[in-house]
């Protein structure tokens, strides 16, 4: 994997992994009984968007170890093997 590639798959996964760590711990304004005038009320009081970023850039860099140490290895390939049939 080179330099290019390994930043595009760690950004893959980071987006993937921050969209899962997203809705971990939001508190709707409704549920805490504090809507601010003009706004939903299903919006989250305090979205800790730093703490998420910092949680999902570990597990984003954890993941993309496991990716890459498995590219590098050869354990998945997209090389086909000798004597294995062709799809057409």
């Amino acid at each position: 994997m080179g330099l290019v590639g390994g930043i595009v798959v760690f950004l893959i996964v980071w987006w993937m992994v921050f969209f899962a760590v997203l809705p971990w711990g939001v508190v709707s304004q409704a549920e805490h009984d504090a809507v601010e005038p003009g706004t939903d009320p299903g919006a989250p009081t305090r979205p800790a968007l730093g703490r998420k970023a910092l949680i999902t850039t570990t597990i984003a860099a954890c993941l993309w170890l496991i990716i890459y140490i498995v590219i590098v290895n050869g354990l998945i390939t997209l090389e086909l093997r000798p004597g294995a049939p062709a799809s057409q």
